[in-house]
């Protein structure tokens, strides 16, 4: 008999979907009616638990797995996994850390760059047929230059560095907050995050701080200031989004290239209206490259943990 794997979120790369059909008995949750019922009649037999990283998994279902050998997540994100549980309980949890950097940087520069030279609002222009009603240079407002811009870094972890070595390669002078200074960063630390928002051109937030809330609020959204971009690729609820809506209105900030907020899919309407509003879907890993490099961690996550080996990418043993 296969063992059996409960999978909480669909994994969009056909052949890793092909394997684990041919290895395991998949339980589907995401397409089942009753989550619970379907729990209580086949949990008992679960082995491992796949799932996403906003997803995650509940105590509650843990509980109810008393078989489960790992739970492998589909992403970075682990602050849906009550991790001190699975500590005691000796489960693993694995995260496909790594396999996102590349693509979550180039996102984050993909946003800025398009913030800053509004190409989204561009684009409407062209497409609308605008243009040929306008076609006056002055019809759409001058941008502002990525080039050379001061870029300030929020998080100066494995996103954080590749972001930095792309906007490096424009000449951006680069400086960064963290929860300490870096020895093996050659950029600008800076303790005070209020304080980088005022040395910034543009704030770039790329922190796996899965604890912080709001730490991007009036008074750092200030301190970027009128001429100043804001970019998040790590978590909505970094962003105080009420004090970023009333900013972007009042225009005490110019712009903003987001791909996460604070209750998705739930976008505020001030944001999705705003023409220097840059909005992706929380996309960043969204390419068949990276996900296809992540789906096989978690392959590989639940082929170690049955076999009873410790799973290369546990966060938890």
């Amino acid at each position: 008999m296969k063992p059996q794997v409960l999978q909480l979120n669909p994994i969009l790369v056909p052949q890793i979907n092909d394997q684990l059909a041919e290895r395991y008995t998949v339980h589907k949750l995401f397409e089942v009616q009753d989550p619970s019922a379907y729990l209580r009649a086949h949990g008992a037999a679960i082995e491992a638990a796949i799932t996403g990283g906003h997803t995650g998994i509940t105590r509650a279902m843990l509980e109810q797995l008393p078989q489960l050998r790992v739970v492998a997540v589909n992403g970075v994100g682990t602050d849906a996994v009550d991790l001190a549980y699975c500590r005691e309980r000796g489960l693993p949890v694995t995260a496909t850390l790594g396999a996102l950097t590349e693509d979550v940087a180039d996102l984050a520069i993909g946003l800025l760059i398009a913030a800053c030279r509004n190409l989204c609002a561009g684009d409407r222009f062209v497409r609308d047929g605008q243009w040929e009603k306008f076609p006056q240079p002055g019809a759409i407002p001058l941008a502002r230059r990525f080039s050379g811009m001061r870029v300030g870094i929020v998080g100066m972890g494995r996103v954080g560095r590749a972001v930095a070595v792309r906007a490096a390669a424009f000449g951006c002078p680069i400086r960064y907050t963290d929860l300490r200074a870096m020895d093996d960063v050659a950029h600008t630390f800076v303790a005070d995050l209020v304080e980088l928002a005022r040395q910034s051109d543009a704030l770039v937030l790329c922190a796996a701080a899965d604890k912080a809330e709001g730490i991007v609020d009036a008074a750092v959204l200030d301190a970027l200031g009128p001429q100043g971009f804001l970019v998040n690729v790590a978590r909505g609820r970094l962003v105080n989004e009420d004090h970023l809506t009333e900013a972007l209105t009042a225009g005490r900030i110019a712009g903003v290239g987001l791909d996460v907020f604070v209750d998705e899919p739930r976008v505020p309407a001030a944001l999705r209206q705003s023409e220097r509003a840059t909005l992706q879907a929380h996309r960043a890993s969204a390419t068949w490259e990276t996900r296809t490099a992540m789906a096989q961690m978690v392959l590989d996550s639940v082929a170690q943990a049955l076999a009873g080996e410790r799973p290369a990418m546990s966060l938890t043993t």
